[in-house]
């Protein structure tokens, strides 16, 4: 079911389309236009008229007409027509398509059909032709016209050209084939030596259009065939001429002709044109010619009436003319410097090849003399080339040289060159400028006294000197102010120009300017060198653009940089400069730079340079450095005073004893005489060293044994019997130097105590550290005394006893040189290295 219900629609549809096609097409719809051809974007009616009896399966349904303008659908008008027929009128009131089909359609139950078409042209009536023009050729007598067709009509055009004779009907000349705008009348058509009237005419559908009428003789636009030239000699007894011989053309031979001659050398821009000659002559002389020149020659001929056209060129014939002696003077450039022992004349000579009107042929070679050349005599010659320059050496003295050209017909005469003095005025002022791209202007100020010529010098920047021996000319006119310079000036290259004023006894002082033909762009930009950085600035430098890679005069520099953050900024740098300071930078910030480099005719950016600002400056870096370094060296300087503590101490605070800590201030009292003596081994495992130990003892009727050798009077354990104790005195405020006996010296307080002093110092001598030692004397009252430092960690150096003297307080003089010989007492004791305590 689904698919028979699919299948319906379609059947319907062909059944449609056959019918359409077997009845409507043939007669059951018509389709009718107000014009097939409209002027463009003018109005355009049409109608349809279905017949619905004709139009088989259309007979019961109602019939719909439509309207396709191509392929854009179009809105039209339907009505019910006479005899049972649908009829639908259009109307586009502006038809803008130079060529279209306007359709008609049928829709019936959905599907549509055309069913009539009618085509529709739109354009304009033809254009006028112009610019008609005839030739007759002599050849085949056959006139060949042209013209030029006006505007395109867009509509299908007929062109003809028609002719008519003075007393015959206007008939169609020819024809044009294709698009072409030409064609030929056959010679049947043509009345010759009379006039005939010619046009072009043109039509289509809107209308006709017709040239200008020409009225000729066809044989007045008759172009003849070329003539031959036979041959060309010189005239050897007029130097400057030649003759010339040629053939005119067979259909020619029967008429009057006139003919032209023109000619050129290859340096030429133009022809030079000989007029007036008679053709049928055959032969002509001109006069003019350069001397050892080559030519080229052509000629054509048309009719003396001046009515026709001139026949082509005829073929060209190429012919050099004979040589005679060169002529004129040569401009000469030198310069001279003195060279050697000897004196002699080191000269440059540069002079310019003569002009061709003076050359008289091909120059051969140049020689240059010391001496003008006279008859029967030649002169001395310095220098003979093919070249334009010449280097030589003259004797000392030598103002004068001469110059002269040869070819193969002789030698010029003599140029005379004096070596001049460059002290003159110099110009007043001097500028170049642009020529063109190979060409430069240059202009000057006259200076104050009149000048007889110029010499221009320029140079190339880059070349190497001496390269360019062309580079130079002379101006002869000397009111001139500007000249023209052409040889060797190329684009974008710089030149240095010179300009010297010569007058009749010097030559004037150069003037001199730079120039360029053209500029543009530099080549590249210069590369940027980080110099130096801190944390607000940055010096950078670059090396100048070569001169061969400017391409232009360097205007300015400009520096563009810019943070991570996008902040660009820029600045304008003097060309002259090759260094630049950024200034007001970030600091510990990171920075793209690049320079650019301009000219008047753009610039060029070079390449990106990465730098990044530092934190600190180079004063600041200074400063935390010094203060570094400062705390260093006190850190060192307190770690060796603790190392070397004591001795340090010594150097700047000496050691002075304080008698109430000292042991002899704290002597045992009388009351712990009888107390057992400490063992020295117990109380100190240090042991002092003791070089020498002297006991002198002096009793009652006995005397004392040698040194050192005296026995022991008694007993381990006890003492011997020591009256007095003595202490040694020495220093500056005692009279002698010697023992004294210790006696109780009356106190401040008059109690009458006795006090004994002690300085003991158990420092070793010379560095030497040992253990203090202990020193036990016996007063008066025969009780032991023990002299022991208290264990400290601080040496002694020396050892002093201080005691009353026998007739008054230390001090005052009382004191013997010998202890007396009833009491014992320690002499020679030396600890730890000391020094003795006896003389």
């Amino acid at each position: 079911m689904a698919r028979h219900g699919a299948g319906t629609p379609f059947l319907l549809r062909l059944s449609l389309l056959l019918l359409l096609h077997l009845g409507g097409t043939l007669g059951c719809a018509s389709v009718a236009v107000g014009s097939p051809v409209v002027p463009l974007g003018s109005a355009v009616t049409a109608s349809c008229t279905i017949r619905s009896e004709l139009c088989h399966g259309l007979e019961q349904g109602k019939v719909q007409i439509t309207w396709m303008l191509d392929n854009k659908p179009v809105a039209g008008s339907q009505r019910r027509g006479p005899g049972g027929t649908e009829v639908s009128n259009l109307t586009l009131p502006q038809f803008n398509h130079t060529q279209a089909k306007l359709w008609c359609w049928v829709e019936w139950n959905g599907t549509k059909q055309r069913v009539g078409m009618a085509e529709i042209r739109a354009g304009y009536p033809p254009a006028k032709p112009f610019n008609l023009s005839c030739v007759l050729s002599l050849s085949d007598y056959g006139l060949t016209c042209q013209w030029e067709q006006g505007a395109d009509s867009h509509l299908p055009t007929s062109v003809a050209l028609k002719c008519a004779g003075s007393r015959a009907q206007a008939v169609t000349g020819c024809t044009p084939q294709g698009s072409h705008s030409r064609c030929t009348v056959p010679r049947r058509l043509l009345q010759l030596y009379r006039q005939m009237e010619i046009w072009v005419s043109a039509a289509n559908a809107l209308g006709t259009a017709e040239s200008e009428h020409l009225c000729i003789d066809p044989m007045d636009v008759a172009k003849l065939d070329p003539p031959a030239l036979q041959s060309i000699q010189s005239i050897p007894f007029q130097t400057d001429c030649v003759a010339l011989a040629w053939e005119v053309a067979r259909s020619n031979a029967h008429m009057e002709l006139q003919c032209e001659l023109r000619y050129r050398a290859p340096e030429d821009p133009t022809w030079a044109l000989v007029t007036g000659i008679i053709g049928q002559a055959g032969t002509t002389q001109c006069c003019g010619f350069l001397f050892g020149t080559r030519y080229h020659f052509q000629m054509r001929c048309r009719r003396s009436s001046a009515r026709g056209y001139w026949s082509e060129w005829s073929l060209g014939r190429n012919y050099t003319t004979h040589e005679k002696a060169p002529t004129g003077k040569l401009d000469v450039w030198w310069s001279a410097r003195p060279a050697g022992a000897g004196g002699r004349l080191e000269v440059q000579l540069r002079w310019k090849a003569p002009r061709r009107q003076e050359a008289n042929g091909r120059v051969l070679g140049y020689r240059v003399t010391l001496s003008p050349r006279r008859r029967g005599r030649d002169p001395s010659t310095v220098c003979n080339t093919t070249h334009t320059q010449c280097n030589f050496s003259a004797p000392a003295g030598t103002r004068t040289v001469y110059l002269s050209a040869y070819n193969a017909a002789g030698e010029s005469a003599a140029t005379e060159i004096i070596f001049l003095e460059r002290k003159g005025q110099p110009l007043a002022g001097l500028q170049a400028m642009p020529g063109g791209e190979r060409s430069l202007w240059v202009r000057w100020e006259a200076p104050p006294a009149p000048a007889a010529a110029y010499i221009l010098e320029w140079q190339r920047v880059s070349s190497e000197p001496g390269r360019c021996s062309a580079c130079w000319q002379m101006e002869r006119d000397g009111s001139a102010t500007t000249a023209l310079i052409r040889d060797g000036i190329e684009p974008f290259q710089r030149y240095n120009i010179s300009v010297y004023p010569l007058y009749k006894d010097a030559i004037g002082v150069p003037v001199h300017t730079a120039a360029y033909s053209k500029q543009k762009a530099p080549s590249y930009a210069p590369k940027l060198h980080l110099k130096s950085i801190s944390k607000s600035e940055a010096e950078l430098c670059w090396d100048p653009v070569p001169v061969e890679m400017q391409n232009g005069f360097i205007t300015s520099y400009t520096i563009f940089w810019a943070n991570s953050t996008a902040d660009v900024s820029s600045t304008t740098v003097n060309p002259s400069l090759s260094s630049f300071v950024i200034r007001e930078l970030k600091p510990s910030t990171l920075y793209k730079v690049h320079i650019m480099a301009s000219t008047a005719a753009g610039g060029t950016n070079g390449t990106s340079l990465t730098l990044v600002t530092m934190v600190l400056d180079d004063t600041e870096i200074q400063f935390l450095f010094l203060t570094l370094g400062l705390i260093f060296v006190l850190l060192i300087l307190l770690l060796i005073c603790f190392q070397k503590n004591g001795r340090v101490k010594r150097q700047f605070w000496p050691s002075v004893p304080d008698p109430a800590n000292s042991s002899l201030g704290k002597w045992v009292p009388a009351e712990l005489q009888q107390e057992p003596l400490q063992v020295p081994g117990v109380r100190e495992p240090g042991l002092a060293t003791i070089s020498t130990v002297t006991v002198l003892e002096r009793a009652a009727g006995k005397q004392p044994s040698a040194r050192g050798k005296e026995p022991a009077t008694e007993t381990a354990g006890t003492f011997p019997a020591l009256p007095q104790p003595y202490v040694r005195q020495e220093g500056p405020g005692t009279p002698g130097r010697g023992w004294a006996p210790a006696e109780p010296c009356q106190g401040p307080g008059g109690s009458g105590e006795t006090v004994q002093y002690a300085r003991v110092v158990g420092d070793g001598y010379k560095g030497q550290q040992h253990a203090p030692p202990r020193l036990y004397l016996r007063s008066s009252s025969t009780q032991p005394l023990l002299l022991d430092p208290s264990p400290s960690p601080k040496p002694y150096e020396n050892l002093w006893f201080h005691g009353v003297a026998p007739h008054g307080c230390p001090g005052d003089g009382g004191y013997p040189e010998e202890p007396p010989a009833t009491f014992p007492l320690l002499q020679g004791l030396r600890i730890g290295g000391a020094e003795e305590l006896h003389d």
